[in-house]
């Protein structure tokens, strides 16, 4: 099997959390896809070379590209290994770089997502063996080549992960609260909230800082994989090192200096400390102004971009202390904050009622096991 599916038709998929769907495809757009379309967790587009590369480097809200090598009809484990063989796979691999199978397996006489993958990977290493008596490693933490296997109602998709692994990981993350926001929700937030970028934004219970991070990054236009070490696009097959150069380079050559201020402030010292040791990650990241103080103390802001999530009752483990204490931020934000607009994302859902305050609009976003919604307020 020579031909692999994304260069015969130019078609990738990317993977994102539900309810950033709207965000994810108008990102892919801003990016130069074409023919974006709809599928199962994620979407599907076209992209030429440099396009795909674009959007490895670039994209904030999606959580994978995967670039499918072959979909075929998948009764049984016999035809899933049959089919594996036919992929000539010294186009990717070497004996000196290691590989990994995320497997996925849904309404299929395959039931179990382990054993898919099992099965793949005994395709690959049986082919090296036959050919060269050795066979590559697995390496599950930090492989060269992450393979993805999904396989739904007998219809099955084998792709290279073009990010290596999940984009999530952008590679700031040097100190850490106790449950911190995912990078990619944390940009679907910023987008989502209107921020553009000219307007100071504060959040007032940042934690590690993710959400200060991410909207430093989007206003400064810094790359979410600029301190990526690993990128699975460098074991296609076709993979031109020229265009990877030419991509990042410019991309990198957009990095400025933001205009408006961010700021965030936390009651916890040790979260305020992380902050500090994750922008330093990044260029001219100390331009993110970051102090303790508990929000009450705060002296309000005028004509600024609230966007935070406020602790919750999973992760304070008290949801009488939580309903008292987005109270309070309520009467804080009405008092205080006249002429500003608030995001805030709840991670519980039911919780968006104890502000006691009406949203302009709810959106549901879903990301690492929570169903949250974001709600943005005017404050007039």
């Amino acid at each position: 099997m020579s031909g692999h599916l994304y260069r015969e038709t130019g078609q990738y998929f990317g993977q994102l959390s539900t309810g950033a769907e709207a965000c994810g495809r108008d990102e892919l757009a801003e990016l130069g896809a074409t023919d974006i379309k709809p599928g199962y967790l994620g979407c599907y587009f076209r992209a030429d070379q440099r396009t795909a590369y674009d959007i490895v480097y670039r994209t904030r809200i999606f959580s994978r590209i995967l670039a499918p090598l072959v979909v075929f009809d998948c009764h049984s484990d016999k035809y899933l290994y049959r089919t594996a063989q036919q992929i000539d796979w010294s186009g990717f691999l070497t004996l000196t770089k290691t590989f990994a199978i995320a497997a996925n397996v849904a309404d299929s006489h395959i039931r179990n997502s382990q054993y898919a993958g099992q099965i793949l990977k005994d395709a690959i290493v049986d082919q090296f063996r036959e050919r060269t008596g050795q066979r590559p490693n697995v390496d599950t933490r930090n492989p060269d080549l992450l393979l993805n296997l999904y396989i739904h109602q007998n219809k099955a998709r084998i792709s290279v992960d073009l990010g290596g692994g999940s984009l999530h990981k952008r590679g700031y993350r040097a100190g850490s609260v106790e449950a911190p926001m995912q990078e990619t929700l944390a940009a679907a937030i910023v987008r989502l909230s209107g921020w553009d970028g000219r307007q100071p934004l504060h959040d007032p219970f940042c934690g590690s800082g993710t959400i200060l991070c991410e909207a430093f990054m989007k206003t400064a236009q810094i790359p979410a994989a600029y301190l990526r070490k690993k990128f699975g696009l460098l074991r296609l097959p076709d993979f031109d090192p020229a265009v990877w150069n030419q991509v990042r380079t410019g991309a990198n050559g957009a990095i400025r200096q933001p205009s408006a201020p961010i700021g965030g402030s936390d009651i916890d010292a040790q979260a305020v400390q992380s902050v500090r040791a994750n922008r330093a990650l990044l260029p001219g990241g100390d331009a993110i102004k970051v102090r303790r103080a508990d929000f009450h103390d705060l002296e309000g802001f005028a004509d600024t971009a609230i966007v935070t999530n406020p602790p919750y009752g999973i992760r304070l483990g008290d949801t009488e202390g939580t309903a008292l204490l987005l109270k309070e931020f309520g009467d804080f934000l009405k008092q205080k904050c006249t002429g500003s607009t608030a995001c805030i994302y709840f991670g519980d859902a039911a919780l968006a009622k104890k502000l006691g305050l009406k949203p302009e609009w709810k959106q549901p976003l879903r990301a690492g096991g929570l169903d949250g919604v974001l709600c943005k307020y005017a404050l007039y």
